[in-house]
């Protein structure tokens, strides 16, 4: 009897363990943590229940089920080359790059079946319609107009969807082969022609540098000699001025040995016979000139007779 007792304990215990560990075990695995820029959709009976932000959360066990895993990064889409047709009737190939985010997990789980074919699909009847309007010329030259129009109406379409189109690239613009060649020419022709517009302006901007530089040589030319003449000018100028400063100096210095002569002179008081000669080397002078009358004062008469008289003494001895 205690054996089966005992052994009823047994298994009873082992049946509690038993629960416990899976009742911890279903808590462990229904222990959900949301990473960031993640959300969890999930559903209840089948039923939307609610969406998981990023954080700790509990799932409850056969009732709860995860339905989706949403991204919210900025997510890009490269979308295969679509035929469009221009105005003008050009066929050609254009892809497009979409870039998205998801603003609302639940809308984008249940909105659409498959969104990014959706996107796609939307994308390319979106860029048909608006090339349509377009001829070839302006197509290539409207990318950003292009771009801005489908991001608008993308935008707009997917908002249901819970996704926002935040960009809209054209990636590439093929034109069938034949209209890329008769493009390539006329670019290169284009090339040609502006290679030959900036050669003439080079030619003409050289032109006038050389022009411009004999012009300022010339200029500078001149205005050497000038300063040459004024500067020889000048030097004559200050010669002259010199010189003159020059025989005014030597004027006043005569004149003051003249008036410093007579002053001695007249300090000397100088006798009648002194004067009496003065007069006869003045005499002598005027007569060594080539005038034909000389009047001789009548001292110089008296004085020439007083020599005589002296000769004749003199000779007497």
């Amino acid at each position: 009897m205690f054996t089966t007792l005992a052994a009823t304990l047994t298994g009873g215990l082992i049946a509690l363990i038993a629960i416990v560990f899976i009742a911890l075990l279903l808590v462990i695995t229904n222990i959900k943590i949301v990473p960031q820029s993640k959300a969890y959709v999930v559903e209840r009976l089948g039923a939307y229940h609610t969406t998981w932000d990023t954080g700790l959360h509990v799932k409850v066990p056969f009732i709860e089920r995860i339905a989706k895993v949403v991204s919210l990064k900025e997510q890009v889409v490269d979308f295969p080359p679509q035929p469009v047709i221009t105005k003008d009737n050009v066929t050609m190939q254009i892809d497009t790059v979409v870039f998205f985010q998801i603003t609302d997990p639940k809308l984008f789980c249940y909105g659409v079946e498959y969104p990014i074919s959706a996107i796609e699909n939307l994308s390319a009847t979106t860029l048909r319609n608006i090339i349509g309007d377009m001829e070839l010329d302006h197509t290539l030259t409207s990318r950003d107009t292009i771009n801005a129009k489908i991001r608008g109406i993308l935008d707009e379409a997917t908002d249901p969807w819970g996704i926002k189109v935040n960009r809209v690239e054209l990636k590439n613009i093929l034109p069938p082969r034949e209209i890329q060649d008769a493009m390539e020419k006329q670019m290169k022709a284009e090339r040609e022609r502006r290679e030959a517009i900036l050669r003439a302006e080079g030619e003409k901007q050289s032109q006038i540098l050389v022009a411009e530089g004999q012009k300022e040589a010339q200029i500078l030319s001149a205005e050497a000699d000038k300063q040459a003449a004024i500067l020889h000018a000048d030097a004559v100028k200050e010669a002259k001025i010199r010189e003159a400063e020059g025989e005014a100096n030597a004027i006043i210095a005569v004149q003051k040995a003249q008036a410093e002569g007579i002053r001695m002179i007249n300090e000397a008081q100088p006798g009648e016979g002194y004067l009496s000669i003065k007069g006869m080397e003045a005499f002598a002078k005027a007569a060594d000139g080539k005038a034909t009358k000389i009047i001789v004062p009548s001292e110089i008469q008296k004085l020439a007779g007083v020599a005589t008289g002296v000769k004749e003494i003199v000779s007497n001895d």
